[in-house]
Order: structure tokens, then sequence, then C-alpha cells
């Protein structure tokens, strides 16, 4: 998860200070090289770690702080605006012109999800009734061209490509001038990358900058690859001049070094996240969320905006009229289960929970849960998934046989459905009172 290793370190620093009835200068020095080491250990640069604990220290040694009555929030309160102006204190959007269609040219290296990217950035446009075209400019890296194909069309967008031309520069043109006369309001150029950054590369961008005369040239960047990414970040910007940044495997950095130094070194801003493999896997990044999440206070917003776009809707109509009648079966605990599988990994979204984003470690959480539980429901007859009444004995030990899993496993699938009823009773009768935690929850596989 994006950050588990800097927000464990946090966490840690800020238990003390908030333990502490009343801090001293001493106190919140200590503290500040505590959080530095734990930045400079996060892969951060050296330059932006020293400007931060700098400023955050001068603002937390003031009366203002070692006056009140809970100085240990305080600082922690300090920390979070402070992050939050290092990641870019206000959201970056995409520069969409008055006349479409809007052109973004998408660059990176090779590795670093760029093409991958293009789609999902498509994805997340048509999401908000955009009409996007992906043009296929990368003539070089052999099936370039196929991976953008299958990619578009996971995104339900349409690729433009010339497959009897070599000229990147050409392609990016007419697929403007295919886009315009075929009513598309965004262009996505796929350009080529390369293993390292050269002057032919550069070159090459900067041609296609000049004819295309892109609205946004957006940087794909490996955020695993820490440093690296942002000096890649800084010599892409030196010569073409970027619009903004979008941080790929965001979900794999567990250190966060390139996300909180980027904007420091190159002075663009971070646009997009890629969180995960899925093509739903992309957030626009919002930098006092992120850095919420930094220390563990979750991003509940984000957790609710990803619902809304991942639940069908006629779906939970459905559900509701159900619920209405006390009807609720294996069936469409099976169909919630396949939504919230939408909204990617449970480790993601607990990591958006308040009070527990920055807790959870790696083997704390086992991704298979829904997997399992989903098994165990496709062993059943559609007689037992609508009664769930008629299985007994016998049948539990066939249903556990045809899913590989236990009894007890199926046994515990039955106590969530039930649970599910009792609160969906409860709700239905306008007290919505939650039955205590225990055998049934999904840890329970």
């Amino acid at each position: 998860m994006a950050f588990e290793g800097l927000s464990e370190k946090l966490g840690r620093v800020f238990k003390t200070l908030r333990g502490k009835g009343k801090l001293s200068e001493k106190d919140v020095r200590e503290a500040m090289r505590e959080v530095k080491t734990a930045l400079l250990e996060a892969d951060v640069n050296f330059k932006i770690t020293k400007d931060f604990v700098a400023a955050v220290t001068e603002r937390s040694i003031g009366a203002r702080v070692m006056e009140s009555l809970t100085p240990g929030q305080q600082v922690i309160d300090i920390v979070r605006e402070e992050l939050v102006k290092l990641l870019g204190e206000t959201d970056s959007k995409i520069n969409f012109p008055s006349k479409p269609p809007c052109v973004i040219m998408m660059c990176g290296l090779q590795g670093a999800g760029k093409t991958t990217h293009c789609a999902k950035l498509a994805k997340y446009l048509k999401g908000m009734n955009r009409r996007p075209l992906l043009a296929a400019c990368d003539v070089y890296r052999p099936a370039a061209v196929e991976q953008l194909k299958i990619a578009g069309e996971r995104a339900g967008a349409k690729v433009f490509s010339l497959p009897a031309v070599s000229d990147p520069v050409k392609i990016a043109g007419e697929g403007i001038r295919f886009a315009k006369d075929n009513g598309y309001d965004v262009v996505i150029l796929d350009t080529a990358g390369r293993l390292h950054i050269d002057g032919e590369l550069m070159d090459e961008l900067e041609r296609i900058k000049e004819t295309a005369l892109p609205n946004e040239i957006l940087l794909a960047v490996d955020s695993m690859t820490g440093q690296d990414a942002v000096n890649a970040a800084k010599a892409f910007n030196d010569r073409i001049e970027l619009s903004g940044i979008i941080l790929t495997k965001l979900d794999g950095d567990a250190r966060g070094g390139a996300a909180l130094s980027v904007l420091g070194v190159t002075g663009k801003r971070i646009k997009f996240a890629g969180t995960g493999e899925k093509v739903d896997d992309l957030e626009p990044f919002y930098p006092d969320r992120m850095a919420s999440r930094i220390l563990g206070m979750g991003d509940v917003l984000s957790l609710i905006e990803k619902a809304k776009r991942n639940f069908d809707g006629k779906e939970q109509e459905k559900l509701a009229e159900k619920m209405q009648k006390n009807r609720f079966d294996f069936d469409d605990l099976y169909a919630q289960y396949k939504q919230i599988e939408k909204m990617g990994s449970i480790k993601s979204l607990l990591g958006m929970m308040p009070g527990i984003s920055g807790k959870i470690k790696e083997e704390d959480v086992d991704e298979r849960v829904l997997t399992r539980a989903k098994a165990i429901i496709e062993s059943m007859t559609k007689a037992e998934r609508a009664r769930p009444s008629l299985i007994d004995g016998k049948r539990k030990r066939r249903i556990a046989a045809g899913s590989g899993t236990r009894v007890e496993d199926v046994n515990t699938l039955m106590k969530q459905l039930e649970q599910a009823r009792i609160m969906m009773k409860r709700f239905k009768g306008g007290k919505m009172k939650f039955p205590k935690a225990g055998a049934g929850g999904l840890g329970g596989f």
C-alpha cells in the first residue's frame, strides 16, 4: 500500500507527541529528527526533506502551540498542512479548451505504464461524459499498437492507428483530424518511450508537440522507482515543458518518495495516480486527501466517490426492494461481492478508512477473502442460493468440497448472510443498530 512504511513511522512519532501533556522545544526537535529520518528512508529528496522539517519545526515551537491544551495534536495538524503544500495544495485538473478536441500528449519511459494509463485516462474521461480517442503514436516498440488496442477495448475507447505509416508526427496529426471529423472531444496520444532518456526521444516528442499543439503534456512515471522517477520527470520537463504528472503503481509503493518530491523538484503537479491493475484504477490526485492517508486519517471522500463510480444503480434499487420484503439471499450477497471487487483491493479500501490507514500490514489482509466467498456461493444450487434454509450438513460438505474450502467456511458465510439480514431488518425499521463484531466478518475466511 502507498506510503505504508512512512505512515507507520510517522504514526509512532505522533503517538509519542500525543502522550505528552506539554511539549518543550527539545521534544519538538527530537520528534522532527525522527520525521526527517522517516522521510529520507521513504526516499524523499534531501533538500525537500530538510526544508519541510525546518518549516514544521519553526511553526511548532511558537507560543500558540507550546501553550495549547493539546500541543501534540497541534504539531500533527501543522505536519498535515505542510504535507498538503508539499503535494501541491490545490487539486490539478485537465485543461479542457473551449473548442474541442482536447489533445493530451502522454509521455514516459518504457515500463512506467504509459500505454496502460492512456487507456485508464480514457476510461476516466468516459465517466465524465467525454468521447476520448486513443492515437497509437508508438511505432517502435513491438506490439505497442496491439497493446493499446487491447487496453482501449477494456476501456471502451476507440484506437486510431495507421499501420502503413512509420512517422509518429503524421499519426498524431491524422488522429486529431479524425477526432474532429468524427465527434471525439479528447485525443490521447500514446507516444514512444525508451529504456532511458536520449536526444532522439526528446527530439521526436518536440516535433509531435509542434504539430499536435497539445492542451496537456502528461508524464507517466513509475512511483516505485523513487528518485529515479523524479529525475526522469525533471529531464522531460526541461525539454518539453510538462503540464502534469501521472504517478503509476502508487498502490505498490510503500515508501512514497516520488509523490512527495516531484512537485518540489519539477514544479509540476501530480494530476492522477494509478492505484491498481484494473482499467478503473486511476484516481485524481488530491493533495489534502493524500496527506490524510499518509497520516493514517483515511480518505472517506475518495472511498465514497469510488463507490459511486463502481456500484450499479439498478442493482442497488433491486437490493432496496428486496430489503423491503426481507428477501436478501446468496445471489444478492454474491452481487455485492462483485461490486466491491470493482472498487479495488481490500487493502486499498481499508487504507481509506479513518483509524485504519497506516496501521494495516500486508500480512493482516487476505485479498482472497472475496474469491473464496464467491467460490462457496458458486458451488451452491440455484435453489440453495435462493433458500439458504435448505442447506443442511450434507449439503454443506458438498458445497465445501466443490469450492475447495472447509465446512467451517460455509458456516461463516451463512452467518454473514444472517447478519446482513438482521441489519437490513433494522434498517427497514428505521433503527440501524449494527450487531456486535464476531464470527461472520470477512476475516473469518
